[in-house]
């Protein structure tokens, strides 16, 4: 039971905070470009937008600091067992990402937020770069740790623990360099959803037209950018899993038996326990295609998988949770898919100045804000759960890595708590973010009838 609630405890505070940081890192890049468009032009619009979005931006950073911090704590809590197992390795870039990335973004922070009438415009815009630059080598740190989780590489065991010997291997871990290019154009999509979203509800609303219009354009551009990289980096990353964790991949495709060409599922029901179809509509050598790049190649499946983890590291059960992976792995895609259709669309509308003209898509924009959010959440439960049972992939099992002196009551009173804090949070967040981006960016007036009438065209945010 204490090993349930550990992991439903982090699983929630994770979740959690992976609301906030991919909006922190994509948004932080997105207002950098903003504040170089008013340096490189000095046009006042974009002063403006620097300044309303980097105040979102700003709620939303706050926000995920707080949640961040209390996660890591949680390894001596609930998993001191992971720690004195493993931490000389993981707890490495974790120090790293605290110390470097996470100091260099909180200080020039501060230095953005304070320094608009104190600073010359080009070393202003310096400390914004810096902020975003820091966001993401933070999350290069972190996703280091977690590859290590994936794949480790670097160490050597001696006396019952792993021991860091090759930091450059770990930090060289091939996992990192399909995974933080994922992550990172991911943010970029969440960032691009939301600067959308917003700028559609003021575009149907008439507000603030010169300054909507072009965040809108930057967020759609942003948002083609972001989806199509995704999708390619997302390919990559999923045929090196086919190599290095076939049975998450075999999950992902409820793939019972292996076969030579395999098919892609569609649509599958699945008895678990028997580790068999019961309703499947399948693409047949679709799987190996994506796997493979080719039409004809063998893709293992869960039942030989199993059999083959058994002679690798001992009798037990290597078969994560199925449907969880197989539906987690396909929220995803299909939030990624609507997303893509949507970009494309909008860059159609865009290139022939005719979205202002479509108050059905830009109501639909308006609510797609969650889309990202939805594929984010489902893909990181899906990397994390279809790893099970392992901690630390092939090195350390989940029941082995819970603290052994830990009660019942003490993980449930603290599960409550942070899932109600949490929570608190989020509505905050949340909350706060709806009422700063209603306000808009705080115009008096309204742009002129030539230019409110039928938008402006595709390129005029370079003017």
């Amino acid at each position: 039971m204490e090993l349930i609630l550990a992991r439903w405890q982090f699983a929630i505070t994770t979740t959690y905070h992976f609301f906030f940081v991919p909006l922190t890192v994509g948004l932080s890049l997105l207002v950098a470009l903003m504040e170089t468009l008013y340096v490189w032009t000095g046009n006042d619009v974009y002063k403006r937008m620097t300044k309303f979005w980097g105040k979102l931006f700003l709620i939303n950073f706050a926000m995920g600091v707080v949640t961040g911090i209390v996660m890591e704590f949680q390894f001596g809590m609930n998993w001191s067992e992971y720690a004195r197992y493993v931490g000389d390795v993981f707890g490495a870039p974790l120090a790293i990402e605290a110390l470097l990335a996470f100091f260099l973004e909180s200080t020039f922070i501060g230095l953005w937020i304070f320094g608009w009438d104190k600073l010359s415009p080009r070393l202003h815009l310096a400390t914004i770069w810096l902020v975003a630059i820091g966001s993401t080598i933070s999350a290069l740190w972190i996703l280091i740790a977690n590859s290590f989780m994936q794949q480790p590489l670097g160490y050597t065991l001696r006396n019952g623990r792993a021991e860091m010997t090759d930091f450059f291997a770990l930090i060289t871990n091939p996992h990192v360099w399909v995974q933080f290019p994922h992550v990172i154009t991911s943010a970029m999509a969440t960032a691009a959803f939301f600067v959308l979203a917003i700028s559609a509800y003021h575009l149907l609303r008439g507000n603030q037209l010169n300054l909507f219009r072009r965040s809108f354009q930057m967020g759609l551009i942003y948002a083609v950018i972001a989806t199509l990289l995704v999708m390619l980096v997302g390919h990559s990353q999923a045929q090196y899993m086919f190599k290095v964790q076939p049975m998450k991949m075999a999950s992902a495709e409820a793939l019972w038996e292996s076969e030579n060409p395999a098919a892609m599922s569609l649509f599958t029901i699945g008895n678990e326990p028997e580790l068999r179809d019961v309703f499947a509509i399948r693409v047949p050598g679709l799987l190996s295609f994506l796997a493979l790049n080719r039409f004809e190649g063998e893709v293992l499946g869960i039942k030989n998988l199993q059999a083959e983890y058994e002679q690798k590291y001992g009798p037990g059960d290597y078969v994560p949770p199925v449907a969880v992976s197989y539906w987690s792995f396909r929220i995803m895609i299909g939030a990624g898919m609507v997303m893509i259709l949507l970009a494309l669309y909008g860059l159609y509308l865009l290139l022939t100045n005719k979205y202002e003209r479509q108050p059905v898509y830009l109501k639909l924009l308006t609510w797609a804000v969650v889309l990202p959010y939805i594929a984010n959440s489902a893909g990181w439960l899906f990397t994390e759960i279809a790893r099970q049972p392992w901690i630390v992939f092939g090195l350390q099992k989940t029941a082995d890595a819970v603290s052994p002196n830990v009660t019942v009551g003490m993980v449930l009173t603290s599960l409550i708590l942070f899932t109600l804090v949490y929570g608190v949070l989020m509505v905050a967040d949340i909350y706060l973010l709806a009422k700063y981006a209603r306000m808009g960016a705080g115009e008096t007036g309204q742009t002129g009838p030539a230019e409110s009438a039928a938008g402006v065209p595709a390129g005029a945010f370079l003017k």
